[in-house]
């Protein structure tokens, strides 16, 4: 006869077979940044290395020579590729029931889905949120992912992808500090034409060629001020972003739209300039949110089913990358 634990871990383990894309839709359809990398193909699924390695295009290929005749030609090898690693980021999440909350609910099968559903949706939920927080961190907090803060930072230095961008210039991204003094915070018509200029000014080093940001993500203060800007102008939504719940706005060819979350609230006054061609977010194919056995503490009256994920965020370009910010 099945015990009230292994009625409980059997409802858990099989009641989703695909848990762990269940658990990756919730997080993506949480988060507006994470929602456009899904549908552009930007998380990627990966089988391995010691490092997350990446090639990129550094400098022009030197042997471009315009020639008549028997003119010697340039055959020098040219130094145009090298490679960004990232370090593995690990998250466990678990579903969890004390012994007692088990033997509560046996006895009735639907007691005992409620359960295991009410246990279930949270683990979603945390998910969700906390990988949201980590989209947008530093990546300072211990074993945490590099999120936006990390990879896009205010000066544009910093070592990110195991380049320093103070040796390396062609690695450091773009950034302007607003003109005038807390302007995000007064909205008004005046201040959103001066952050319309200062939002002109950063696209433009953002631009090469037909590169360009798709993607801006603003605080609610940037939000609000841009807002006011278009208030006299037609909005134009990006159809997919509506549908997936998602209010966006346009400016020029990229849509903008504000998250918030306890590290990218109101008070962030910053706005990221994306060009999600060159942004990934890369997944060990045997940990995305992958469930794992049951495990039962030597000194707990418990049952935990846990869930894995491993991965990092990767930029290969930062140059075309940009943040905006207000800093008083």
């Amino acid at each position: 006869m099945a015990t009230p634990s292994s009625v409980f871990t059997e409802m858990v383990t099989t009641t989703d077979r695909a848990w762990g894309s269940k658990v990756t839709d919730n997080v993506s359809n949480h988060n507006a940044l994470l929602n456009v990398m899904k549908r552009k193909g930007k998380i990627k699924t990966v089988s391995g290395g010691y490092e997350i390695a990446e090639p990129i295009e550094y400098a022009e290929n030197d042997t471009y020579q315009r020639y008549a005749g028997y003119d010697e030609l340039n055959t020098g090898a040219s130094d145009v590729l090298t490679t960004v690693k990232y370090d593995w980021k690990q998250i466990a999440l678990h579903v969890t029931a004390s012994g007692q909350q088990i033997r509560m609910n046996m006895g009735s099968k639907e007691r005992m889905i409620n359960l295991v559903k009410a246990r279930k949706d949270n683990a979603l939920r945390t998910a969700a949120n906390s990988f949201s927080i980590d989209t947008y961190s530093d990546g300072s907090l211990s074993n945490q992912v590099g999120g936006l803060a990390s990879i896009i930072q205010a000066d544009g230095t910093g070592t990110v992808g195991g380049i320093d961008s103070s040796t390396f210039t062609f690695w450091k991204n773009q950034f302007k500090e607003m003109t005038g003094t807390n302007i995000a915070a007064s909205p008004s018509v005046a201040n959103a034409a001066s952050m319309k200029a200062d939002m002109n000014n950063l696209w433009l080093s953002l631009n090469r060629g037909a590169d360009k940001p798709d993607l801006i993500v603003m605080s609610h203060d940037f939000y609000s001020l841009y807002e006011v800007g278009e208030q006299d102008k037609q909005r134009y939504a990006d159809s997919d972003m509506a549908k997936a719940g998602f209010q966006t706005l346009k400016y020029k060819t990229a849509d903008v739209i504000f998250d918030d979350n306890t590290n990218f609230a109101t008070t962030a006054e910053k706005a990221y300039f994306l060009n999600t061609d060159y942004l990934y977010l890369v997944q060990h194919r045997e940990a995305q949110w992958t469930m794992d056995d049951e495990k039962r503490p030597t000194n707990q009256d418990a049952i935990v089913v846990p869930m894995y994920w491993m991965g990092n965020y990767v930029c290969t370009n930062r140059s075309l990358q940009g943040v905006l910010f207000d800093a008083a």
